[in-house]
């Protein structure tokens, strides 16, 4: 015969279980601005899924205000946190093969980077992520630029001497094989640091050029253009285990939503680098252009450099840049 705990205890993991199959709330965090391209893909997510009428509602904390932004795969992974978009390679620290995912010219163009997104490259970070308890919901590569305080930046010898925010560790290890100083941050706290005096250049998206208006602090802006240096994967990421906690409506509602949310996240990644030279040049600042000659030379010092540290330090780094590269 059952005690009065035992019975009890079943009834407090039965009402557990319901929780996690009703999933009346699902919290979702990032660090965006509600301009920003990426909260809007995650608005998408929440409105179709709310639309679909299955019981299940996506609350945004947006801005970091729940998780820092470099801060947010640990409690995602560890049930913590329910969803995320996050630049995939700030969790490098936890998962080193996550680094690629940041990787100078390893991307030439946004249809090369969805072609990217659903080949055996990505299946090899997807089941890594899996033995995190981490999926992938929506897949996105936005493209980014450089922009100086006081000089343009297009070719290595533009950097040498300066104290330059990059965004992942690859794209440090370039910058520092260029003579660069480097300081290390989230893409939402470089307009503090240039207007401080820490920085005197930057590196990121287009879209967090112009969320974070750093178009206020800098003279001249390099943006992605027919030569684009720089991709970075910002998925929208969920927890496993609370996906399959879910029921079957709920799933497939989430499934839904998210593959709208992708169709939009690529058609508007192409136009975010045309739209944010537009908001420079109406802030009065100069746009430079990166040369297919500018774009050799930064990628022959990241293969000396990010490539190589990368495959030095990750047991499968070479057969995942081999992956990588062999999308064509």
């Amino acid at each position: 015969m059952k005690s009065k705990y035992t019975i009890v205890a079943s009834m407090i993991a039965a009402m557990g279980f319901a929780s996690i199959a009703d999933a009346a709330e699902l919290r979702l965090s990032h660090q965006w601005s509600k301009k920003d391209i990426r909260n809007k893909v995650a608005q998408i997510v929440a409105d179709e899924v709310a639309k679909a009428d299955v019981d299940l509602n996506i609350k945004i904390f947006g801005s970091k205000s729940l998780f820092k932004p470099r801060e947010q795969y640990r409690p995602l992974s560890r049930g913590q946190l329910d969803m995320t978009v996050l630049p995939l390679s700030y969790a490098g620290g936890q998962q080193p093969a996550y680094n690629l995912t940041l990787m100078p010219g390893l991307v030439k163009n946004h249809d090369h980077a969805a072609r990217l997104s659903k080949s055996p490259f990505m299946a090899a970070l997807e089941k890594k992520m899996a033995a995190d308890d981490v999926m992938v919901l929506v897949h996105g590569y936005l493209a980014g630029g450089f922009a100086g305080k006081k000089k343009c930046i297009t070719k290595p010898s533009d950097v040498a001497g300066l104290q330059i925010r990059a965004a992942g560790k690859s794209f440090e290890q370039m910058l520092a094989g260029a003579d660069a100083s480097i300081t290390s941050m989230a893409s939402s706290e470089i307009y503090s640091a240039m207007q401080t005096g820490i920085l005197n250049a930057a590196n990121t998206s287009s879209s967090s050029f112009v969320s974070y208006r750093i178009y206020e602090q800098v003279s001249c802006y390099t943006p992605a253009g027919d030569v684009a240096l720089w991709f970075m994967y910002q998925p929208l990421l969920m927890n496993k285990s609370t996906f399959e906690g879910l029921n079957a409506k709920q799933q497939a509602a989430l499934r839904a939503a998210s593959k709208k949310a992708e169709a939009y996240y690529l058609a508007e990644a192409k136009k975010q680098d045309a739209a944010s030279v537009e908001v420079f040049k109406k802030a009065g600042v100069k746009i430079a252009k990166m040369t297919q000659e500018d774009f050799e030379a930064w990628r022959a010092i990241a293969k000396k450099t990010s490539y190589k540290k990368f495959v030095e330090d990750v047991p499968d780094g070479q057969a995942l840049l081999d992956k990588a590269l062999a999308v064509e």
